[in-house]
């Protein structure tokens, strides 16, 4: 099965229901170092009759150093384990 990864701003907006979020950002102490975030995303139905979806988002890794071309290969990689279909970078 083949891992997708799509560059997106707002991911909690997308269709998919299960998918992996990475996340980068500068070092608040050092701007040469970037910071990766990996999450799992999952849409869990509600069990009353609301229409509301709850999300629920487990934190691989946080806010680790790491460059952009390494967080996705990991997020992918375990995507590709999990048989996650996308993983959404923004």
């Amino acid at each position: 099965m083949g891992v997708r990864i799509v560059h997106q701003d707002d991911p909690q907006g997308c269709a998919d229901r299960d998918y992996v979020r990475v996340s980068t950002s500068a070092d608040p102490n050092d701007d040469t170092v970037t910071l990766a975030t990996i999450q799992r995303i999952v849409e869990k139905p509600t069990a009353t009759l609301d229409t509301n979806q709850n999300w629920h988002i487990k934190t691989l890794v946080m806010d680790q150093p790491m460059t952009l071309t390494d967080a996705l290969g990991l997020a992918t990689l375990y995507a590709e384990r999990k048989g996650i279909p996308v993983v959404y970078s923004d």
